[in-house]
C-alpha cells in the first residue's frame, strides 16, 4: 500500500482563508474581446444551451436535418439572427475548421479564477505548456467527462480559448471552467495548502499510475508537447507517475495520456 508513503495533508482551511489572491492574473487594460467564431454542430449547440450570448448564426444553404433544425429552433427561441449563406461564405468565416454547414459568432469565452473552482473540488487538471489547441480542447472534453472541476492553464506557453479549442472540446468548454494562472509552481504550493495532492505525469516518473493510491482532492499535472513537465514544476509535485509503454515510443500524446490517468481516477472514485 502506497498510502504509507504519504503523510496526511492538513485539512483545507476555512473558506475565508482559501482565496489564492497572490496568484491571480495581472489585470489587462484592453478593448472588449471580439466575438468568438464557433464552427460545427456540437460547439454551437452546447453554447446555445449554456446561454452564451450570440451575435448571429450562419447556416449553409441546402444544409438540413434534425440537428440543424434544433439549432434553428434554439436561435429563434432566443431571437438570435440566422442567415442562410452559400457554403463558400462559411468557408471564409471559418477557414480552419470543418464547420458542418454551421458557423456562429458568440461572446468570447472567459477564463475563470481559481478561487471560484476550489469549493468542493475533488479533481483538477493542470497543464504545463500545452500549446496545441487540439490537445487543449481534447483535454477539456476528457476532463469534463471524467468529473474534473476545472482545467488550469498558465498565462504563457498555453493555447488560448480559440475556435479550434472549442471545436476539439465538442461543447465541453461551455460546462468546464478553464482557469488561467500566473505561476504554476506557486499555484501548486497554494493547492497543497488547500489539501490537494499533486501528481505529475512524467515518462520517467517514480510510480506507475495504476499502482498509486490517489489521495483526494487530486490535481494531475501534464506537460506540453515534446518537453513534458518543466523541472521547476516537477519539484513541486508530490508524486511523479508514469504510464508504462510496451512499444518503442516512450510517451503518449498529452491528451491521450490525460484520458488514461483521469479515467483510472474516475474508476476508483466514481459513485
Amino acid at each position: 500500500m502506497l498510502r504509507a508513503l504519504y503523510p496526511v495533508r492538513h485539512q483545507p482551511v476555512t473558506p475565508a482563508e482559501t482565496e489564492l489572491t497572490t496568484n491571480k492574473p495581472r489585470p489587462q487594460h484592453a478593448p472588449p474581446p471580439r466575438p468568438q467564431t464557433l464552427a460545427g454542430i456540437h460547439p454551437v449547440r452546447e453554447a446555445l444551451l449554456a446561454g452564451r450570448p450570440f451575435d448571429r448564426v450562419l447556416i449553409a444553404k441546402g444544409t438540413g436535418g434534425p440537428r440543424i433544425q434544433e439549432i434553428i429552433d434554439l436561435c429563434r427561441d432566443r431571437a438570435i439572427p440566422i442567415r442562410f449563406e452559400p457554403k463558400d461564405a462559411l468557408d471564409r468565416a471559418s477557414p480552419d475548421a470543418h464547420h458542418q454547414g454551421l458557423v456562429a459568432f458568440a461572446a468570447a469565452h472567459q477564463y475563470s479564477g481559481i478561487d471560484a473552482v476550489l469549493h468542493n473540488a475533488k479533481l483538477l487538471v493542470i497543464l504545463d505548456g500545452v500549446e496545441d489547441p487540439h490537445n487543449l480542447g481534447a483535454i477539456v472534453r476528457t476532463a469534463h467527462a471524467a468529473g474534473a472541476s476545472a482545467v488550469v492553464v498558465p498565462e504563457r506557453r498555453a493555447a488560448g480559448l480559440t475556435e479550434t479549442v472549442a471545436k476539439a472540446a465538442a461543447g465541453a468548454l461551455e460546462y468546464l471552467p478553464v482557469v488561467r494562472i500566473g505561476n504554476t509552481a506557486k499555484t501548486l504550493e497554494d493547492l497543497k495548502q488547500n489539501g490537494f495532492w499533486i501528481y505529475g505525469l512524467d515518462e520517467r516518473g517514480d510510480q506507475i499510475y495504476s499502482a498509486v493510491e490517489y489521495v483526494q482532492p487530486t490535481a494531475f499535472v501534464l506537460g506540453g508537447e515534446g518537453h513534458g513537465l518543466h523541472q521547476n514544476v516537477k519539484k513541486h509535485c508530490d508524486v511523479l507517475i508514469r504510464i508504462p509503454m510496451a512499444g518503442a515510443i516512450s510517451s503518449l500524446n498529452v491528451s491521450v495520456a490525460a484520458g488514461v490517468v483521469l479515467f483510472d481516477w474516475r474508476r476508483r472514485f466514481a459513485r
